[in-house]
This record gives structure tokens, sequence and C-alpha cells, in this order.
């Protein structure tokens, strides 16, 4: 099976990630899509994330209703801060049966050369890119490497952080998160600091 892996903080999950995800399930060539749930990225504050667990609930909720979603909490049992080239060799390890690729935002290949063995990872996996409003200009040696696939997905300018904002300024942002990631985010008062 060809898995995507679309990695995030999912801090909070939202259309836009669903939006996304959903695309690359139905039009990439890819089997399923795991969204996998980064305990800590190493280019993030930590202090900024919500507790591990309730980031995965919330990630089981907006994708319960689609069935080539899934949730992953692989990265929570690696050690911490992780990089992706560890991953994609614990899921080898764990998963041998499947093919891994990534998937990730245009904007994010400009930071893949910093990324931990990234010419391995280029060299052993596929990644879809999805576009993203990007303003840099991408490297071409990346851009035009043969594992690079662009993917037409339509462009999602919602972030987490423009949905954190809205929550502590009292904003009402119910339609860009899944319903039932409303209703948890509303029950545990979450992001209103």
């Amino acid at each position: 099976m060809k898995i995507g892996l679309y990695f995030g903080t999912f801090n909070p999950i939202h259309i836009g990630h669903l939006a996304i995800a959903n695309h690359m399930a139905e039009f990439s060539g890819l089997d399923q899509i795991w969204l996998v749930v980064t305990p800590h990225n190493p280019l993030k504050k930590k202090s900024t994330l919500l507790d591990d667990h309730h980031r995965l609930q919330m990630v089981h909720l907006a994708t319960e209703d689609y069935p080539k979603l899934k949730p992953s909490d692989i990265e929570f049992k690696l050690p911490q801060p992780n990089y992706t080239v560890n991953t994609l060799a614990n899921l080898q390890e764990k998963f041998p049966q499947h093919e891994y690729a990534l998937i990730m935002g245009e904007d994010n290949l400009n930071s893949l050369h910093k990324w931990k063995n990234y010419e391995h990872i280029l060299q052993n996996h596929k990644i879809y890119v999805y576009p993203r409003v990007n303003t840099e200009v991408i490297d071409e040696h990346i851009a035009a490497h043969n594992s690079i696939n662009r993917v037409d997905a339509p462009i999602m300018e919602i972030s987490s952080t423009f949905i954190r904002d809205c929550v502590k300024a009292g904003k009402n942002i119910r339609p860009l998160l899944p319903e039932k990631v409303w209703q948890y985010l509303e029950h545990n008062l979450f992001y209103r600091k």
C-alpha cells in the first residue's frame, strides 16, 4: 500500500488540513494518508503546543468519517526532538509492506535542505507537494528533483496560528474547524489565554 505521511502539529487540525489530506487521498495515487501528529517540531517552540494527546484526539475526531485518512501517533514513541528521516526508518521497520511518501506544502521545499539527511529522504521517498501562496524562490535543484511530485490541490490559506489567535480574541471560527473538533475545543476551553 502507498501511504502518504502528512506531518503536522495539528494545533488544532482545521478544514484546510482535511481538504489537503482528502485531496491527496483521492487524486494523487496514494492509498491512504496518515496524519502524523508531531509531538515537537524542532523548528517550533514547544510551549505553544497543546498536550500531545489532545492534538491526537482532535485528529481522530476530524478523520473518523474519512476511511482513507488515519491519525498516527508514531512519533510519540520516538526520542524527542525527532526528525522525519528517523520516523521513516521506524515506519519501514514496523510496517515494511508499505511504501511511504511525504506530503508537504510548497513553502516547505524552501527549508527541505535544512532537514536531517534530506538527500536520503529524496533518494528513497516520493514527496507530494501541494501549492501554497509563496513569494520565495524555490531552489530549482530541489524543485526539479525526480522525487518531487506537484499535486494540483486547492490552495488553503487557513493556519492553526490564525485559529488560535481568533479563539483568544473571542472570534467565532466554527466554520474553519470540523464540527467535532470545534466542540472539543469549546468543551476544553482551549486557546483562550
